[in-house]
């Protein structure tokens, strides 16, 4: 799940009910959020899966909350630790994040995050990210379950004032061994509670912002 590699991204592959064949999705959600599921018979356990919708924030603070991943300890559901190991040119960096599950040992995973195109400073365009496992650049450590594969992006565009349009895709397999019981477990609701957890932390920087935009304006001297 930094991407947004989040709770979506280890949870929905644990628990994600097959489509039938690799090339096949099953929707599983068609409410205000889109979801569908395949397999990926290339990886062991291995779920794809594809999300979109519409968030009510703008894409400004979306685009700040996910290229915060230090942050995400934060507030992003069952990730106790998120750290940038290091830094690239244009931003690129290798990220760290662990997770604390319910039932299951704790997983973490390691990715490098690419921001392709960010957002103009008009405010058009698009906010592009994509990651992908980077597991050289931090060993395993005792007690954790690794993902080693683990892949995705995120793909948003404004739609209107104060909304934007997204698409989150991402390839990941459990890793470790899974209870049985949990099978077709919850998928859906993994997805949804990483949108919604980076929609309602967007709106949070975004009251923040204009909050200190408004104190910025009463402090400054006003012309005689």
């Amino acid at each position: 799940m930094r991407g947004l590699p989040g709770l979506a991204v280890l949870v929905v592959a644990l628990v994600a009910g097959g489509a039938s064949a690799e090339d096949e999705w099953e929707q599983i959600s068609d409410g205000d959020v889109t979801i569908r599921v395949r397999k990926r018979t290339d990886i062991p356990g291995g779920r794809e899966v594809w999300a979109e919708g519409v968030l009510d924030v703008g894409l400004q603070d979306i685009q700040s909350v996910l290229r915060d991943h230090e942050s995400f300890r934060h507030w992003m559901p069952y990730v106790t630790e998120s750290r940038v190991l290091s830094t690239g040119p244009e931003g690129t960096r290798v990220t760290y994040t662990r997770l604390d599950l319910p039932v299951i040992s704790n997983r973490d995973y390691v990715v490098r995050v690419v921001d392709e195109q960010l957002l103009q400073e008009d405010g058009t365009g698009q906010f592009r990210q994509t990651w992908s496992s980077e597991n050289g650049a931090l060993p395993e450590q005792k007690g954790v379950v690794r993902l080693r594969h683990n892949q995705g992006s995120w793909v948003f565009t404004p739609r209107g004032e104060g909304k934007a349009h997204f698409v989150y895709r991402f390839t990941v397999e459990p890793g470790g061994s899974i209870p049985g019981f949990l099978a077709g477990f919850g998928q859906k609701d993994a997805v949804l509670d990483t949108v919604r957890a980076v929609e309602k932390r967007a709106r949070k920087v975004a009251a923040e912002r204009t909050a200190s935009s408004q104190a910025a304006s009463k402090a400054a001297p006003r012309p005689l």
